[in-house]
């Protein structure tokens, strides 16, 4: 492993409300994606109020409200779509990652999907399971007329050391109700890495493709990113270490102190990224309340900003979970939604969910 330099990037200036506050029917924002009309559309997971339909919203300009735009499809087997990732392909069709297996309870086990929505001008105008079955699906992005998508857990897959596995799936867009059984003997599964941190066991979370497109993926408990290059057919030619949080994983969060040692610790969560103008890669820090960035070499990990917990009228983050960057600002989703544990900054899910904006200068 490479020496990583730390650093604190300082804001630039405080900004004095969120740059979006949602309506009463998203509590739980996620993923981003800018659309081909350069609006931008969010996920409503909704797992803060699992009543609330799993729908996407939608901010056409900057200083606009966000509208819900549509409700999205139910999964028969449980009445509910949960989204979290979500991409646009080459195809013009939009993807769309539903984790409801995210909540834990036994009526969503299993049960999360992958879904292609197809669109004429704003309208819905049809949809369909790429793919069933899954533990736990996360991030999502289109390359090259693949697929590729975390699973932050696959449970079903034992390592010798009892820790946590979870992997990357590859999937065609063409194909249809692909049964998932979450193990190694499932076509479509790219590769794994197993999670050490015995205190967080949550795995492989957000992805991105870089510009010579090399996939970047985030292993959450450890705050570790991963370098795969791909071979020409889509598999996978390297995996590398690419970056690592100064974090000492070995930390108890149950010990005095811990939150005031981990957050001087950037990248100690990797949630949703995205690359900045700069090359820099910018990554939700979800336990620290945090954005990262690092270097474009991987040598060099700063806070771009971490805020205190409970400010979001002033529009500071509120766990985020997703960064992007969108006309010129760096735009932040609040995911809000887990609360009171020891090991994040994050006391409680607070109302309404917002979107924060991070001073950003290239």
């Amino acid at each position: 492993m490479k020496a990583i330099a730390i650093g604190l990037m300082l804001p630039l200036g405080v900004l004095a409300a969120p740059f979006a506050t949602f309506p009463e029917g998203c509590v739980t924002p996620d993923g981003m994606v800018v659309d081909a009309a350069d609006r931008l559309v969010v996920a409503a997971a909704n797992f803060a109020d699992t009543t609330k339909p799993g729908a996407l919203y939608r901010i056409d300009n900057p200083g606009d409200r966000p509208y819900k735009w549509i409700d999205l499809p139910a999964n028969p087997a449980t009445g509910r779509c949960s989204p979290m990732g979500i991409a646009y392909g080459d195809d013009g069709a939009l993807y769309v990652v539903d984790n409801q297996p995210w909540t834990g309870e036994s009526l969503t086990k299993n049960q999360g999907r992958l879904l292609r929505l197809e669109f004429k001008g704003d309208r819905l105008s049809a949809w369909h399971v790429v793919a069933e079955g899954m533990e736990h699906p996360n991030g999502v992005k289109f390359h090259r007329g693949r697929i590729y998508l975390t699973q932050s857990s696959l449970s079903s897959i034992k390592d010798a050391s009892g820790l946590l596995v979870s992997g990357v799936y590859r999937f065609d867009p063409k194909e249809r109700n692909v049964k998932v059984k979450n193990a190694r003997t499932d076509r479509n599964l790219l590769f794994t890495v197993t999670t050490k941190n015995k205190f967080c066991q949550y795995g492989l979370d957000g992805l991105v493709f870089d510009a010579k497109g090399r996939l970047y993926v985030g292993n959450f408990g450890d705050g570790e990113l991963f370098r795969v290059v791909l071979d020409g057919t889509g598999g996978v030619a390297s995996i590398a270490s690419f970056a690592k949080s100064p974090f000492d994983i070995a930390r108890d969060p149950a010990k005095h102190g811990f939150l005031q040692y981990a957050t001087t610790c950037p990248m100690r969560t990797t949630d949703g990224m995205c690359f900045g103008p700069d090359g820099w890669l910018y990554v939700a820090d979800f336990s620290n309340n945090a954005i990262a960035k690092v270097s474009p070499d991987g040598t060099r990990v700063a806070f771009v900003r971490r805020d205190e917990d409970g400010k979001w009228m002033e529009g500071k983050m509120n766990q985020p979970g997703e960064p992007i960057f969108w006309r010129g600002r760096l735009v932040v989703s609040n995911f809000d939604a887990v609360a009171g544990t020891p090991d994040k900054t994050n006391a409680k899910t607070d109302r309404p969910a917002t979107l924060s904006e991070l001073p950003y200068a290239p």
